[in-house]
């Protein structure tokens, strides 16, 4: 039985073993990295991506992670490519071979056709003098010493360097395109990523309550309002309509600390002036910055020619996934 000694050391070894073979592929950056990037970004085409077994995986994570980034990416089965699935391959397209060995059956026997069609193909192996290394037009090298496997054998390393390989390749392209963060934000429209990339102060207020009084409303008023609305605050405004501060729980307790008697007092004898104000156009995450730099609870929303559309609370951006 396995001790939780035991266990621990097998997880670091791992770890440092697969750390080490991404640390080495450093070196391994070289003119051909370079070409096959430039090759990428300036083609009319898509990036095909092929492999067989594990390496399939990592094909397909990389397609993944080009597509999101805007470099177009398709899939495709080695061991499909060769029955019917060659036809995805269209005349412009860069084709990604991904082969440990660059010797597996399934690869020697696409590349060929491959190669009759004249598209460029970009080999991705450990192996420099293999079959697919000879073939292609570039090399991305990805030596591995060893699997982390103890046995040698299951994929560990080996698809762990090829994914670092593709996340360099695609971050590279990232930068030479551009790509911002509203790029981005465009391949990921939905989840919890979607919300921090679109979701909008306006979104948060549109059917929300809008908790507000004039300067003279007595503090009985004010706190029935702060209560009603539940936004823990209350917009206090004067009589031409503009927001000219605002109440909240806080300003309520510290008035019951100050005051023992507090019948003769109104909205404008306790509120906060100057409150910060955001537009609807804001993100919820940059609101959430400001709460958080500020250490305030709630924000209060306006549209673009400051007319009051609501508060939003830090509870509101929390509900919907959004941290800073």
């Amino acid at each position: 039985m396995f001790t939780d000694k035991q266990i621990l050391e097998h997880a670091k070894s791992t770890l440092s073993t697969e750390a080490k073979a991404i640390e080495n592929l450093v070196l391994c950056l070289d003119s051909d990295f370079v070409e096959s990037t430039r090759l990428i970004h300036n083609g009319m085409g898509r990036v095909i991506i092929t492999g067989i077994g594990k390496s399939a995986v990592i094909a397909m994570k990389i397609v993944a992670t080009l597509n999101s980034t805007g470099t177009p990416a398709i899939f495709m089965h080695a061991a499909d490519a060769i029955h019917g699935d060659l036809g995805i391959v269209q005349e412009q397209d860069v084709v990604l071979c991904i082969s440990k060995s660059g010797a597996s059956p399934e690869i020697q026997s696409l590349v060929p056709f491959i190669q009759k069609r004249k598209n460029k193909i970009i080999g991705m192996t450990a192996e420099k003098s293999s079959f697919l290394a000879k073939a292609a037009d570039h090399v991305l090298h990805t030596p591995v010493e060893k699997e982390a496997c103890p046995n040698n054998l299951a994929p560990t390393t080996s698809t762990t360097v090829q994914l670092a390989m593709g996340d360099a390749l695609a971050v590279c392209l990232l930068q030479m395109k551009d790509f911002k963060a509203d790029d981005f934000a465009k391949y990921h429209p939905g989840g919890a990523l979607g919300k921090r990339l679109y979701l909008s102060l306006g979104d948060l207020v549109e059917n929300s309550t809008k908790p507000r009084v004039s300067r003279d409303a007595p503090v009985r008023e004010v706190i029935q309002e702060i209560t009603e609305k539940r936004l823990g605050a209350t917009v206090v405004m004067d009589d031409d309509g503009k927001i000219c501060g605002i109440v909240t729980d806080g300003d309520i307790r510290r008035m019951l600390e100050k005051h023992d008697n507090i019948g003769q007092l109104t909205a404008d004898d306790i509120l906060s002036a100057n409150p910060i104000q955001l537009s609807t156009d804001t993100l919820a995450t940059r609101a959430m910055q400001i709460l958080q730099k500020n250490k305030i609870s709630q924000i209060v929303v306006i549209d673009e020619d400051g007319h009051y559309q609501g508060i939003v609370h830090f509870h509101d951006l929390t509900k919907e996934g959004i941290v800073a």
